[in-house]
């Protein structure tokens, strides 16, 4: 089911997404790091006992990375807002303005709400609010 915000509730919750949202982008960062670590340290080597062991460490490492991500970007969806891009820091919170079903906009770096888009606009079709 889903949840509604008005731009209050929303606003209230933005401390904890901003949180989450730097979490993600640390991890998503620290992952790609790893994994391309792991890829030219795969293409340097020969098969060895030692190079398996290093391999498994590393992919456990990131599959471990992966579910921490998972783990912010569900409690972020549990307050009912919806991760667009992490990169980007885009968080929407379905919400209704005059009657229509529309979703508040928050990007990484603004303090409030103050934009939102119709269901398939996207962040391209951004709107002040009133």
């Amino acid at each position: 089911m889903t949840k509604y915000f008005t731009v209050d509730e929303a606003n209230r919750l933005l401390p904890l997404i901003k949180e989450k949202i730097q979490v993600l982008q640390d991890i998503k960062q620290k992952f790609e790091r790893k994994f391309h670590e792991l890829q030219v340290y795969k293409q340097g080597l020969a098969d060895t006992d030692a190079a398996s062991d290093l391999i498994f460490k590393w992919e456990c490492d990131l599959e471990f990375m992966e579910m921490e991500a998972q783990i912010h970007v569900k409690q972020i969806h549990e307050t009912g807002a919806q991760v667009k891009d992490i990169d980007f820091g885009l968080v929407d919170f379905p919400a209704f303005i005059n009657g229509e079903e529309v979703l508040l906009c928050w990007r990484q770096g603004e303090d409030t709400i103050t934009h939102y888009h119709g269901l398939h606009e996207g962040f391209a079709g951004r709107k002040p609010l009133a």
